[in-house]
């Protein structure tokens, strides 16, 4: 088993930068392959990044690449999302999974399917 709990989100105006985390507890969080989603009002759950276990590999996506870095601490058992030139449309609850199949960013770390384990959310703002 393992427990996830985002924290960091807030209110910012548009290009500015949040640092979310997502702390985890349970027994060998390294070895599982992280990813970020977020989710708006009336929209579908929507990847925003992953990173494998040993952090080696990210993967971004299209909306999001240039502007998130997922970075991950094995120490502090956290994996962070560094958001910079947010955008109103970056507007949403951001949740962070786990996952221990197989890192394949072609075919299914996009998939919210794949990951076995969620936090709670947090709630970013863009004002414009």
């Amino acid at each position: 088993q393992v427990q996830l709990v985002e924290s960091g989100g807030g209110l910012v105006q548009a290009g500015g930068s949040l640092r979310l985390s997502c702390d985890a507890s349970g027994r060998a969080f390294s070895n599982y392959h992280v990813g970020w989603f977020r989710q708006a009002p009336g929209k579908e759950r929507e990847f925003v990044g992953a990173i494998s276990w040993s952090g080696s590999s990210t993967y971004y996506a299209d909306s999001v690449a240039g502007r998130y870095t997922i970075s991950r601490d094995h120490a502090k058992n956290t994996v962070s999302l560094q958001m910079n030139s947010l955008k109103p449309e970056d507007t949403a609850v951001y949740y962070c999974a786990a996952t221990s199949r197989t890192w394949d960013a072609v075919h299914y770390m996009r998939a919210y399917t794949y990951y076995s384990y969620w936090g709670q959310g947090t709630q970013v703002t863009v004002s414009s």
